[in-house]
């Protein structure tokens, strides 16, 4: 049975595109079916139509939040799918999206959570939060989707040393390029079942690891 995925995005896409870059070289074992953007203008619909997954438009101006996500819900349940995956999608999710889909949406963060995570913590904002900070390191990190912004439990992180000339920009670049590795293998831990959550906890391990 194949491992359906869906990813939300808002812009680019460049995360979507590692995913789907995953899937067809077998690093991970499930396929993209299902790609939704809230942004007219997002090019992750084309990068999701030229790699035969279904890219629909769920434009959330002029409705409630609830009202929105109703509609990206109903898309999501017809096409039977196992992992909701958040790459660059800008928006928060009410409750009754997050609970709907416990345990299955995954968010990537350009930081190494939980520092510079939640409201405001986006883009380059992070980023320059991290230099004037003078932290000697950051990077990404993968976690749940909970309702507390970038407060779900972390699944994996992937951590770079910060340079003494970075500028915002350029620790944007290399942290992204850590995304794309960073994001693929996770998805393929659940795809090949290795996320264990403890329910009553809340903690996550992935077997295997150390």
């Amino acid at each position: 049975m194949s491992f359906n995925i869906c990813v939300l995005a808002s812009g680019g896409g460049t995360d979507l595109q590692a995913i789907l870059d995953a899937c067809e070289s077998g690093d991970i074992d499930g396929k993209v079916t299902l790609v939704i953007a809230n942004n007219p203008g997002a090019y992750a619909l084309e990068r999701g139509k030229k790699h035969g997954a279904e890219s629909i438009l769920v434009n959330h101006r002029g409705m409630s939040r609830e009202e929105h996500e109703k509609l990206v819900a109903a898309e999501i349940d017809k096409h039977h799918i196992d992992l909701i995956v958040l790459a660059g999608y800008i928006r928060m999710f009410t409750p009754y999206f997050v609970n709907r889909y416990e345990w299955k949406i995954i968010n990537i963060h350009p930081s190494l959570l939980p520092d510079f995570g939640g409201p405001g913590f986006h883009g380059l904002n992070v980023h320059r939060a991290v230099l004037e900070a003078g932290k000697k390191e950051s990077g990404c990190s993968v976690h749940f989707v909970n309702e507390e912004v970038d407060g779900g439990p972390v699944i994996g992180q992937l951590a770079i040393p910060v340079l003494e000339d970075d500028t915002p920009e350029t620790l944007q670049s290399r942290v992204l390029a850590k995304e794309h590795i960073l994001l693929p293998m996770v998805v393929q831990w659940f795809a090949a079942g290795l996320v264990v959550v403890d329910k009553n906890t809340g903690e996550v391990s992935v077997k295997g690891s150390k």
